[in-house]
């Protein structure tokens, strides 16, 4: 029987102290494959997942019934603590969040976010009351489904183009906190001065911050501004998509196989997972 007690202990001891990497992976190869490189918790990525079903990745276009599967298709790739994407919960009303965070929950996760937006370009955030009861609805499910998966309040200033991101992303992810976040995360900030004050204006509680892009930050650089947790979101499956897209482009429009010019080889990747399978007591 799988221990989901020890791997959301496991994820709770790393927001203790120090900084880690949980890297995105979309399907149970990628996240076979991070784990073996010793990555110590996954992450989902609703994007990565939605491009595998060919669907954007807007609010709800993957259906919650496959999402779920998905998550729990990830859970059980691996022993590692993993944290569901779970967007915003799919669902507006608190009661609706609070009925699928608790089928979330029994896909074994260790961790799940929501998230404030509303999917409408009208309104595209909630409230912050109505965010802050959201997250509280989302806190008491998950206490009451017992086995303590950690709850993680978004707050999407920078995403959704609002005036002024940071402030206003301080101001609610404060507020989710105080409704029962246990780390807060606001996809956007890139700057040192943004992350910190970020940071600094949440603590003590535990930061994640996305890096989607490479803007010249290393691990050990977030871990000095006192970031606690870095995700990547989309990015590994964007990088797959790029070397992809360039490839093909490149055979339809010249002709020319030379994207596959630095390619990894059949031999590395099949040798890998041979291995792999072996280890799990395959064939």
């Amino acid at each position: 029987m799988t221990d989901f007690a020890a791997r959301r202990a496991a994820f709770r001891r790393l927001h203790e102290g120090g900084c880690f990497v949980m890297p995105n992976p979309w399907d149970i190869g990628t996240s076979r494959y991070l784990a073996a490189m010793g990555f110590p918790a996954l992450a989902t990525t609703s994007s990565g997942f939605a491009f595998t079903r060919a669907l954007p990745d807007t609010d709800w276009a993957v259906p919650l019934d496959a999402m779920l599967a998905h998550i729990a298709e990830i859970v059980a790739a691996t022993d590692l603590p993993v944290n569901a994407d779970f967007e915003s919960g799919y669902a507006h009303d608190p009661e609706g969040v609070a009925r699928n965070v608790r089928s979330c929950v029994a896909t074994g996760v260790a961790g799940l976010s929501i998230e404030d937006a509303t999917g409408d370009p009208a309104r595209p955030l909630y409230d912050i009351a109505e965010g802050a009861e959201r997250i509280r609805a989302a806190r008491a499910a998950i206490d009451a489904a017992g086995g303590g998966v950690l709850l993680t309040g978004r707050a999407e200033c920078y995403l959704t183009g609002h005036a002024e991101p940071l402030p206003e992303a301080i101001r609610r992810l404060q507020a989710y906190a105080e409704a029962g976040a246990d780390v807060v995360y606001a996809p956007g900030p890139k700057r040192r001065e943004e992350i910190r004050t970020l940071v600094e204006a949440l603590a003590p509680v535990p930061v994640n911050i996305l890096m989607s892009t490479n803007p010249g930050l290393k691990v050990a650089d977030l871990e000095a501004l006192g970031v606690r947790r870095i995700s990547v979101g989309s990015s590994l499956a964007r990088a797959a998509w790029t070397g992809f897209i360039r490839a093909a482009r490149r055979i339809h429009d010249e002709g020319s196989f030379g994207g596959f010019d630095g390619s990894v080889s059949f031999s590395e990747i099949n040798g890998f997972f041979r291995q792999d399978l072996k280890e799990r007591g395959g064939a």
